[in-house]
């Protein structure tokens, strides 16, 4: 979540008069630091890792687990200690930092301060990750557990699934029929954010998951549990009138989606030409680790018939008027925009010749304006594009105190239009008077239950980014089959059901990934090296046309290699460290990493989503009807801590040697 000011923010009545003014400062400032740092190079490849958690309050005599609403407390709790755990830490660990997120329930830690690519640093990924939990831990109440859990079960379900209980009725900012305004956070910023969005929309927002049939579910299902006929605000018959669908779970607002948590990385590159290079390798890989991620099977109390957060925290912030959904004629909005201002990129960005203009097939609406004067300012077409994209949309959250700002020495306009296009990729310029260089952020990934699962994927995401600069990796696929690949990650089961469009010849210059693992590199550079860059086709003609260029994949021959020309993703990251001297034991761990992603891809170990539907299911009060009742909430709950402390044992989702992260804690909760 961006930089929380301190202002007054501003009705969306009030802020819509300056959504123009924001849009002009905003792109004098991204020009501003385009001059001065489009030519900055050589920065150091840094990456971090973002992990967000949430605070479970256990009632072990009602058998209930609530998300504790303490988050102020806490925060501010684990801020005065800083001091002390520089005393504490190990010297090989930065001291982490915590932030607070939408819900009041949750904490968002990172490193402290960025990693390198090198081995030492990678192979302290997790042990950074397991301490900033055990800190979390400490400072929470005996009942109290920080948990890496995507989307609570019960979030929105009739009874007390909040410590303290507060009602829904006097849901103020989102209006909502199922979540209280002491969900969210109270900076002014996210309560704004939320009435502004609904303001905006002219409606709450309306999400319908299909529900999972199991034996005794209702057909057709009629959600009982939503209020039908309560009237207390304009937008709430809604529901009644058509928002909510029969067969599908409802959700009505902001916090049902970014209440929920994730695992984001963020990688600096060289220059600009490689952070954009960068940015469109990962693009098809956004659907790829979303689906082997697969954590979020239940919302509001029910079992769906999906297994993960993103088309509900798409439709959570999607601030769309009618007109620019489509269902009204244009009359008082620019623009028809397909998609919510959460969702996949919908442009590659990159100018290496690599990147046919065949692949952004996709409408892509723009500000022709913002267009034209970043073309008139010397910047390319696609980078004007992309920006000139993002720039459709208009502030949501003003604050009086910051209307009128020092562009030379600001980026906040700028930011506040960018940083609320949340996209599975962000390209990140540097921030004004800051030596952060030119970065890409990945954020499609769903939390994982353990900090040995999450250290593996952010590790495996990571080599692949090395091999992709390394090994000059081409794949590009058209942007709608990237698209398409979205809606399929988030299918039920979607890793062993489903195929996936990926390319078929990932190498540029026809050199067979045989010759290639094995060629001769300078070992002695432990960050990268780079196969020379290859040229581009001759007259500019490219020997296939883009259809013959990609397939549909299986999950396990992307991740784990079709025959001999395509390694896949787990074995492009494995020829990556093969080029690197690692001391042998050091690179058994970080082929654990890879064998749990790699397991994960061919089916022989269970999504987190695939094992918590089979939990419920295989328990002896769940009665076949798609319920999760509070009861079988809190036993999830209790064996999720237990798992990734390692006193119980899942080895249909874990490696049978998995031992835990922070077992010596059972002692705080009893």
């Amino acid at each position: 979540m961006g930089l929380l000011y301190l202002g007054t923010p501003l009705t969306w009545e009030d802020a819509k008069q300056y959504a123009d003014h924001v849009r002009h400062h905003g792109i004098t400032q991204f020009l501003n630091i385009w001059d001065r740092l489009k030519d900055k190079t050589g920065d150091e490849l840094l990456w971090g890792d973002e992990i967000e958690y949430m605070v479970i309050s256990f009632d072990d005599e009602k058998k209930n687990a609530k998300l504790s609403l303490r988050q102020t407390e806490i925060l501010a709790k684990l801020s005065a200690i800083v001091s002390d755990i520089c005393s504490e830490c190990d010297s090989s660990i930065a001291v982490p930092t915590f932030h607070p997120e939408y819900g009041r329930y949750m904490l968002e830690s990172t490193p402290g301060s960025p990693y390198t690519g090198s081995i030492s640093d990678l192979l302290i990924v997790e042990q950074n990750m397991r301490y900033r939990r055990s800190l979390a831990r400490r400072h929470l109440q005996p009942n109290e557990v920080p948990l890496t859990f995507t989307s609570f079960p019960r979030l929105g379900s009739p009874g007390q699934f909040t410590e303290p209980y507060h009602d829904p009725c006097d849901a103020v900012s989102s209006h909502s029929l199922f979540l209280p305004e002491e969900i969210t956070n109270p900076h002014a910023r996210f309560p704004t954010l939320t009435a502004n969005i609904r303001r905006r929309r002219g409606s709450k927002v309306a999400i319908n998951l299909p529900i999972y049939f199991d034996e005794k579910t209702p057909r057709p299902f009629v959600d009982p549990t939503i209020p039908w006929d309560r009237t207390i605000y304009p937008e709430d018959p809604e529901a009644k009138n058509g928002a909510a669908l029969s067969d599908h779970i409802y959700l009505d607002a902001m916090g049902f989606g970014m209440g929920c948590c994730c695992l984001q990385l963020t990688f600096q590159a060289c220059n600009v030409a490689e952070a954009r290079r960068l940015y469109d390798a990962l693009i098809p890989v956004g659907p790829i680790l979303l689906a082997l991620t697969a954590a979020s099977p239940i919302w509001r109390g029910y079992l769906a018939d999906v297994d993960c957060r993103w088309n509900v925290i798409a439709g959570s912030v999607d601030d769309r008027t009618e007109e620019e959904r489509g269902l009204k004629p244009l009359v008082n909005d620019r623009y028809k925009i397909p998609k919510s201002r959460y969702d996949s990129v919908d442009l590659y960005i990159s100018q290496s010749w690599m990147n046919r203009p065949e692949y952004n097939d996709n409408h892509l609406p723009i500000d022709e304006g913002i267009y034209d004067r970043l073309k008139a300012h010397g910047i390319d077409d696609l980078l004007s594009k992309h920006v000139a994209h993002l720039f459709i949309r208009d502030p949501l959250v003003v604050f009086s105190e910051t209307i009128d700002q020092d562009d030379e020495t600001s980026n906040d306009h700028f930011e506040n239009i960018q940083s609320t296009n949340w996209q599975t990729l962000r390209f990140k310029p540097p921030p004004p008077n800051s030596s952060i260089g030119w970065r890409v952020e990945f954020r499609s990934m769903e939390v994982q239950i353990t900090d040995y699962e999450n250290a593996a994927f952010a590790v495996f995401v990571v080599l692949l980014s090395r091999a992709i600069l390394c090994f000059n990796i081409n794949f590009y696929i058209p942007i709608s089959k990237v698209d398409e690949n979205m809606e399929r990650a988030q299918e039920r089961a979607a890793v062993k059901s489903r195929r996936f469009f990926f390319r078929k010849d990932v190498f540029t210059d026809g050199t067979p990934f045989s010759s290639r693992s094995s060629s001769p590199m300078n070992k002695e550079k432990k960050l990268l090296n780079h196969f020379p860059t290859p040229p581009p086709p001759e007259n500019g003609s490219h020997r296939k046309s883009v259809e013959e260029e990609y397939e549909e994949m299986t999950m396990n021959e992307i991740m784990n290699g079709k025959g001999e020309d395509f390694p896949g993703l787990v074995g492009l990251a494995a020829a990556y460290l093969d080029t690197l001297d690692i001391d042998p034991d050091e690179l058994v761990k970080l082929q654990g990493y890879l064998d749990l992603v790699r397991r994960r891809a061919n089916g022989s170990l269970l999504t987190a989503a695939t094992w918590m539907r089979n939990f419920v299911r295989s328990h002896p009060k769940y009665a076949k009807d798609s319920v999760v009742s509070q009861e079988v909430n809190y036993d999830l709950m209790v064996a999720v801590d237990e798992i990734e402390r390692g006193v119980r044992k899942a080895p249909e989702f874990l490696p049978e040697d998995y031992s835990g992260g922070n077992r010596d804690a059972g002692s705080i909760r009893v």
